[in-house]
């Protein structure tokens, strides 16, 4: 899901791109947060009567990276001690403050900072609390130091690149922890079909002779994927669909296995492998036949579609009865 955190940390030149390197940031935008002057310029926030400060607007991914994570990198880019001065920058512009628009946030916000400050005998000089306002600054500013290489930074290049590391150090423990999680539930023929890419036998599978009303289901994570008026008997051993849900729904590989060429279909949420599609399928619904492995699908029946979240695709099955 996607949530936003702003953070002042001096010049927001160096702060921007710090946090743009990380792997789950996905959006950053330098502007001027909590002052008392509508829409200020720069030359107006220079003269320090806005009382607002050259902030960054951190747009991320909280599936990829944790907010906890941006801010102890974050921390590793400004001196916490020092009030109204960030390396060269000296003014109120250029105080360190960490302002949330989530109210749910401020539990790790306030966390983080109370760690913070165990490590110092003397008082923060950083802020932190609800955001009240941000402008978004000039158009130069943006993304200054993608543009001008060799400008004004007063974070070190060094954090720089354990920025860049960060967050896919973090993707890869959680990825990896998922797919622990998702090795116990799974079967192991479910998990060598959606992982491996492996082939189920044929005619003794699951599905293949499943023709109650309801739909079908990614066994990983439960997106809807096919619906049972859409499946027919192809007679080729596997589940046949004519069709997905939605297009959008499966993602298409071109598969060179086994000296032949085929188009693979995979799952677009999940990733997960589910067969392969042929132009061989009935003419009046498509041409298409969309082979699918049972191991790769769970069957909700429509008496259990409501109890079970996908009450909205009643109608696609209730349709064809």
């Amino acid at each position: 899901m996607k949530k936003t955190i702003y953070l002042a940390g001096g010049c927001f030149w160096g702060t921007e791109h710090l946090m743009e390197l990380v792997d789950g940031v996905v959006d950053t935008e330098v502007g001027y947060a909590n002052g008392v002057v509508e829409n200020p310029s720069y030359e107006q926030v220079c003269t320090g009567d806005t009382g607002a400060a050259e902030t960054v607007k951190v747009t991320y991914d909280d599936d990829r990276v944790a907010l906890s994570t941006l801010l102890r990198l974050y921390f590793r880019s400004i001196d916490p001690l020092s009030l109204n001065r960030q390396g060269n920058d000296c003014g109120t512009q250029y105080r360190t403050g960490i302002y949330y628009t989530d109210p749910a946030d401020a539990e790790v916000v306030t966390a983080e900072v109370a760690t913070l400050q165990r490590r110092h005998k003397q008082r923060l000089a950083l802020e932190y609390g609800e955001l009240r306002n941000f402008y978004p600054a000039e158009e130069y500013h943006q993304q200054y130091l993608d543009k001008n290489p060799r400008g004004y930074c007063h974070v070190s290049r060094e954090l720089f690149a354990e920025a860049a590391a960060i967050g896919r150090k973090e993707r890869e423990e959680h990825d990896a922890s998922r797919k622990s999680e998702l090795r116990k539930r799974l079967t192991p023929l479910q998990w060598e079909v959606t992982q491996n890419g492996a082939t189920e036998r044929p005619f003794v599978n699951e599905y293949d002779h499943e023709f109650r009303p309801g739909i079908y289901v990614d066994v990983t994570d439960g997106t809807p994927l096919f619906v049972s008026s859409d499946k027919y008997d192809s007679g080729c051993g596997w589940p046949a669909f004519s069709q997905p849900i939605d297009q959008e729904l499966i993602t298409r590989h071109t598969d060179t296995s086994y000296g032949r060429v085929r188009t693979e279909v995979r799952s677009s949420a999940s990733g997960a492998h589910l067969g392969h599609v042929f132009n061989d399928g009935p003419a009046e619904t498509g041409g298409l036949r969309y082979c699918i492995n049972s191991a790769s699908l769970r069957f909700v029946p429509l008496d259990r579609m409501a109890a079970e979240g996908y009450a909205d695709l009643i109608p696609l099955v209730e349709k064809s009865l």
